[in-house]
C-alpha cells in the first residue's frame, strides 16, 4: 500500500516515519510512505501557500495553484490516488473506515491549515474525514491518527493479527480489560479465571467483559451492535451473574 501526505510542514512527519507501527510497516515493506512538501509547488521567493480570503479578508486560505500543480505532478509518475481531506465537515472516521482505506492501493492525505483550502480544490478530493467536532491549527496531527489506524489494518504490520481483531471497535465492541504481572498489587488482584488455563472459560469471560464494558461506557455502540448467538449466550450468563450479586 502507498500513503502520501501533502503538507507545508514535512518535518512534522520525520519521527512518525521512524518509530512505532509506521516505522515497522515501512521497514517491512508493507507500506510505502511519502511526504510531499506543498511549498515545492510554489513560484515566489517566499514559497507562499496561503492568501487572504476573498469577500471577508478574515483568515488565511490555502491557495489553489500549488495543490493542483502537486496533483498534476504526482499523476505523471503514479496512478490516481484516493485523495482524503481531513475536515470537521467530513464523515466521522472510525475503525471500519480504517479497514476500508487499508484495502486501497494508494491513499493521499491533504493537510489543510488556517481557514482550510480554496473551495476549488474540492474538485480533486474524493472524501472528507473528521475526528470530531473541534478545531486544530492544522491537519497534520489528525492525519497521523488516520495513517496509524490504517497501517494497523495492513496484513503483516502488527506482529499478531489476533491483537488487531481484539482491538476496541474492530467488532463494534470495546476491548475487554487487560492485566499483566504482578498478580497482586496494593490490594488489587488479577481475576483468577485468567490464570486458570481453561481457554474456553477464559474466552467466555473476556467476551462478557467486552459486552459489559461496552454497555457501561459506550451504550451507543452497544445499541448498534448486532449480537451473535455466542454474544447472546454470554449476555444471559452475565445477567444471571448480576442477579446473584443483587
Amino acid at each position: 500500500m502507498r500513503i502520501e501526505v501533502v503538507t507545508t510542514l514535512p518535518e512534522f512527519f520525520e519521527p512518525f516515519t521512524k518509530l512505532g507501527v509506521i516505522g515497522r510497516a515501512i521497514q517491512r515493506n508493507k507500506l510505502v510512505f511519502d511526504i510531499l512538501n506543498l511549498r515545492n509547488y510554489t513560484h515566489d521567493v517566499h514559497r507562499t501557500t496561503d492568501d487572504y480570503a476573498y469577500g471577508t479578508g478574515i483568515g488565511m486560505v490555502m491557495k489553489v495553484e500549488p495543490i493542483f500543480e502537486m496533483f498534476d505532478d504526482y499523476l505523471l509518475k503514479h496512478s490516481r490516488p484516493w485523495l482524503v481531506y481531513p475536515s470537521a465537515e467530513g464523515e466521522l472516521f472510525d475503525q471500519k473506515k480504517a479497514l476500508e482505506l487499508s484495502k486501497r492501493e494508494d491513499v493521499m492525505f491533504l493537510c489543510g491549515r488556517y481557514e482550510g483550502v480554496d473551495e476549488r480544490v474540492m474538485a480533486l478530493v474524493d472524501e472528507e474525514l473528521s475526528v470530531g467536532d473541534f478545531v486544530v491549527s492544522g491537519a497534520e496531527l489528525i492525519t497521523m491518527l488516520f495513517v496509524d489506524a490504517i497501517a494497523r489494518m495492513i496484513p503483516g504490520v502488527v506482529g499478531k493479527s489476533e491483537s488487531v481483531i481484539q482491538d476496541s471497535f474492530y467488532s463494534d465492541l470495546l476491548d475487554y480489560a487487560h492485566y499483566t504481572r504482578p498478580k497482586q498489587y496494593r490490594g488489587m488482584s488479577v481475576p483468577e479465571i485468567l490464570m486458570s488455563g481453561n481457554h474456553a472459560k477464559i474466552g467466555r469471560y473476556l467476551l462478557k467483559d467486552a459486552l459489559k464494558r461496552t454497555m457501561e461506557k459506550r451504550p451507543d455502540l452497544f445499541l448498534k451492535h448486532e449480537l451473535s448467538l455466542e454474544e447472546k449466550a454470554a449476555l444471559l450468563e452475565l445477567f444471571k451473574e448480576m442477579q446473584k450479586i443483587c
